[in-house]
């Protein structure tokens, strides 16, 4: 499966569009996320309501809640979700771009594009495209 259909066949002008925001990029993680449907990481359960905060899920039976970036390829991210999506596309784009050069186009320190780099493999290895998404 090729890296660049995590984000599906979208133009750069398009994708800096979509993901201009927090919010927007909140959004998109969510709906990806769950768009099978909620189930409860301690009990199994589908029913929900919403947390406390925007586009979190609280389980109605065990009232544990979920982020829309817990367990996906966003958990503790420590960068706005506008600049982790833009390094994302990048390395997507571009799978064998080395962190280096990766870093000097999208003016993030080279360590930090090693590690996200590094983290989106690992998950692509692991399940594909929705382990991306938590749902592995």
């Amino acid at each position: 499966m090729p890296l660049y259909s995590i984000f599906g066949e979208i133009s750069e002008k398009d994708f800096f569009k979509q993901f201009e925001t927090q919010e927007s990029c909140m959004q998109w993680i969510s709906e990806k996320k769950w768009q099978n449907g909620f189930v409860c990481r301690k009990c199994g359960n589908t029913n929900y309501c919403f947390g406390r905060t925007p586009y979190s899920r609280r389980c109605t039976r065990s009232k544990s809640s979920e982020s829309a970036t817990a367990h996906t390829l966003f958990h503790h991210c420590r960068m706005p979700l506008p600049e982790a999506m833009k390094l994302v596309y990048e390395i997507c784009k571009n799978p064998d771009l080395s962190s280096r050069k990766l870093s000097s186009k999208v003016e993030i320190r080279s360590m930090t594009c090693w590690n996200l780099k590094k983290k989106l493999f690992h998950c692509l290895e692991n399940g594909g495209c929705d382990n991306v998404f938590g749902r592995i």
